[in-house]
């Protein structure tokens, strides 16, 4: 399953490793983030899951050895021995991750994986794939949620995207506090509570905006919110207290000054007596602009927001990337680290600590997964865990408890990282331990 859904040189790499007769070499491998987006201040792990979903599931079916027999590239090594050996392909590793939701920074490792270099090196495209897209829109969200200060904010992006990425968007956001989706496909799988009013269609199908508003109230009289600037908004609301009078859950806004209009929309509705109808607005909306209404006390209940949640003008990509940083070579362990130019990787297996005060996030600490931590960081927290040993999975996944711990975690974050503005200096301190820093100065060394 998803086999197929690589770059071709993880196949080419793979055949190569298995003629050269080292399918069975260990080696280690690390997924992370080389530097912030310029305009984030943090990251919020996400895909973890659906990445581990991805390795229990992983085959190589007939269709698919089938098709490879016929590239070129890959033609020539596919002989009976390593077509014997997809067949029975399966990830039989170990993984260490953070768990879902994680607020994570540069350079830090988000996954570690330690298998037979074949399965390490076939994962790699997807796996990457999985948690750079999840981890662009839960950190977009985020911070869509935080400026949205308690209100609502509803994800509404599934026309954005890719069908399959909205799904994994839905997830994403509601895991960082979303309340609800659009995506019914996303309710049916996770769990989200789905949303929705009618679009403007509904409306413009009909030979006047009262027989819109009257039609879908008969067809949904306890759930009747209506979308009111189809054609003039402040008519719109007047129309849609008068005919659905006390029954009348709320208007959505989509176009407009959103600020004047929720005002004059706020007085009309409770002049006709729907005090508790509720305002929602919409219309390519994002942190910034959700702030402002905030800020300027525009009384809206509720923001749904699409496009700029799921496809980021700001930060459309984590940039994050996998490499190996050790694997073994003729029963040693071998340590391997970049030093190219804005591409330094660490050696090693790695192991992230952080230290909290008073509930808050300090500081953060990258060190070997072996290091024996000093008396005065015993307290810090390490954030990788193991997910799966020998191929299975040791925790299950649960998007409920993953959303409690996000939004805790994201509680714990010092408020200049809540900060919208942004900014290259780091804010956080991301600190590497002494025994690190000693072997990378080894390592590099050695490579000159």
């Amino acid at each position: 399953m998803h086999a197929l859904e690589t770059d071709l040189y993880q196949l080419t790499m793979a055949a190569g490793y298995f003629h050269r007769g080292l399918a069975h070499t260990q080696a280690t491998c690390e997924l992370s983030v080389r530097r912030l987006p310029h305009a984030r201040r943090y990251l919020v792990a996400c895909g973890i899951d659906q990445a581990i979903d991805y390795l229990m599931d992983l085959r190589f079916e007939e269709s698919d050895i089938a098709f490879m027999r016929e590239v070129p590239a890959l033609a020539p090594a596919m002989t009976d021995a390593f077509v014997d050996y997809l067949r029975e392909f399966r990830f039989r590793g170990d993984v260490w991750a953070v768990p879902e939701g994680t607020v994570v920074f540069a350079s830090e490792p988000l996954v570690r994986v330690r298998a037979p270099i074949i399965e390490a090196q076939i994962i790699e495209t997807h796996l990457l794939s999985l948690v750079n897209h999840a981890t662009m829109v839960a950190s977009k969200a985020a911070r869509i949620v935080h400026a949205a200060g308690g209100r609502p904010v509803l994800e509404f992006g599934t026309r954005r995207t890719h069908p399959r990425a909205a799904l994994s968007a839905a997830r994403a956001a509601y895991l960082v506090g979303a309340a609800g989706t659009s995506n019914v496909e996303a309710g049916r799988r996770f769990g989200i509570p789905v949303v929705g009013t009618a679009a403007h269609m509904w409306t413009m199908t009909h030979d006047s905006e009262e027989e819109a508003f009257g039609n879908y109230l008969a067809v949904f009289p306890d759930a009747t919110t209506l979308l009111i600037d189809t054609y003039d908004t402040l008519r719109g609301a007047e129309r849609a207290a008068r005919i659905a009078g006390d029954k009348l859950k709320g208007v959505r806004l989509d176009s407009g000054d959103l600020v004047a209009l929720s005002r004059e929309v706020r007085r009309i509705l409770d002049e006709a007596g729907c005090t508790k109808a509720q305002i929602m607005a919409s219309g390519d909306l994002d942190e910034y602009k959700i702030a402002e209404l905030v800020a300027q006390r525009a009384p809206i209940d509720s923001f749904g927001v699409g496009t700029e949640l799921v496809s980021p003008s700001d930060a459309c990509s984590v940039g994050g990337v996998y490499k190996v940083v050790e694997f073994e070579r003729d029963g040693r362990r071998v340590y391997v680290a970049k030093r190219s130019e804005g591409k330094v990787t660490y050696p090693g297996a790695h192991q992230v600590h952080r230290l909290m005060e008073r509930g808050r996030m300090t500081r953060d600490t990258i060190t070997l997964a072996s290091e024996e931590m000093s008396e005065t960081e015993r307290s810090d927290l390490p954030l990788l865990e193991p997910h799966v040993a020998s191929g299975r999975r040791v925790i299950a996944a649960d998007l409920r408890r993953a959303r409690d711990y996000t939004i805790e975690a994201l509680k714990a974050l010092p408020r200049e990282l809540h900060a919208l503005e942004p900014t290259d200096e780091p804010i956080y301190e991301v600190r590497i331990s002494d025994a690190l820093r000693a072997l990378a100065e080894r390592v590099w060394s050695a490579a000159d």
